[in-house]
């Protein structure tokens, strides 16, 4: 478990010449009924359209050099380095772009990189930051597109990245299929999402505030995937060669209410389609009062527990490397164990 302490003095620095942006407002799913049949069918968990605001409000708030944005980001990246294949072709969905961007440093070859965000104020914010990136030759377009109708041909491609943004997703294994059907073949995706366990100690200072104050508890923190259905996700979007790990970081803050505060700034606050829009004033007090009493250091600050799960998977290539067939081994066990000798 990694520890990592925000600072209160954070300043913002921008950087590079950007190259194109367009914008395909037709790609965008709006929360009306007007959405073909399928989207209708769905279970929706989230709103989107409300996610696009929060995205919105994320671009004028966001902090630069968030630590732990820029940890999570610094981890996704450095799995380009374990790769000897190059990625001419990226596509960098919603989430953190503005931290990908600024950390790539070369990492993965890329020449050409598409960034896209569901909100059009995210799209031009990373298109004014990549004005003063001096370092790197990269053709970089940036569109404003929505992650569960991928508006990008399939087989266009060598590498998706995501830094924090597909669990928001209504339909995360349809759009983790989309992300295959974009990939060449032997293409890489690259997630990083957070999981359940992220914000244990918020949702805990909730419910028992609702509890004490309301006689009854409706969900504040959003839903996220457990790291044992990280792994089944790829599987079942197609993906071969598939890979899980976790990270647990502990962030610590002055109060609840700068935890709120970075949340609003990551764009991370609950967009559940069937919240609770108003919070009591009685309550937002209890519940800050309740995590410092339960969480709370003996320096003051209170602790807030991010769980991020990183994913890895593959497009299909006859080149990958494949498990044998079922019954064409032609070494026992038992003439292993016969050779080497058992130890007990």
């Amino acid at each position: 478990m990694r520890a990592l302490y925000r600072r209160c003095s954070l300043w913002r620095t921008r950087r590079e010449p950007p190259h194109s942006l367009f914008f395909f407002s037709n790609a965008l799913c709006t929360h009306t009924n007007n959405i073909d049949g399928v989207q209708n069918s769905r279970i929706k968990v989230f709103d989107r359209h409300f996610r696009r605001k929060q995205l919105d409000r994320a671009a004028w708030l966001m902090r630069s050099k968030d630590s732990f944005v820029d940890t999570v980001a610094e981890n996704l990246l450095d799995r380009l380095e374990d790769c000897k294949k190059t990625f001419p072709t990226a596509l960098c969905l919603g989430g953190q772009l503005e931290a990908v961007r600024r950390l790539l440093n070369g990492r993965g070859a890329i020449e050409k990189l598409i960034m896209m965000s569901a909100s059009y104020d995210m799209a031009k914010l990373c298109r004014n930051a990549e004005r003063e990136l001096q370092t790197e030759n990269i053709e970089t377009s940036f569109m404003v597109g929505d992650e569960e109708f991928l508006p990008v041909k399939e087989s266009s491609v060598d590498l998706v990245l995501s830094c924090l943004g597909l669990h928001w997703t209504n339909d995360l294994p349809g759009a983790m299929i989309q992300c295959r059907l974009a990939l060449k073949p032997d293409g890489l995706f690259l997630a990083a999402i957070l999981g359940g366990e992220t914000l244990k100690e918020l949702r805990i200072a909730c419910t028992v505030a609702q509890m004490e104050r309301e006689g009854g508890i409706s969900p504040r923190v959003s839903p996220l995937a457990q790291v044992r259905d990280a792994g089944n996700l790829l599987t079942r979007a197609g993906f071969t060669l598939p890979g899980v790990d976790v990270d647990e970081f502990v962030v610590r803050y002055p109060s609840a209410l700068d935890l709120i505060e970075h949340l609003r700034a990551m764009g991370e606050t609950n967009a559940l389609l069937q919240r609770n829009t108003i919070l009591k004033r009685d309550t937002a007090l209890a519940t800050a009062a309740i995590y410092d009493s339960m969480f709370a250091a003996e320096d003051g600050t209170i602790p807030a527990t991010f769980q991020v799960i990183y994913m890895t998977g593959w497009s299909d290539h006859p080149s990958q490397q494949r498990a044998k067939r079922r019954g064409s081994a032609t070494v026992s066990f038992q003439d292993i164990q016969k050779q080497f000798g058992s130890e007990t």
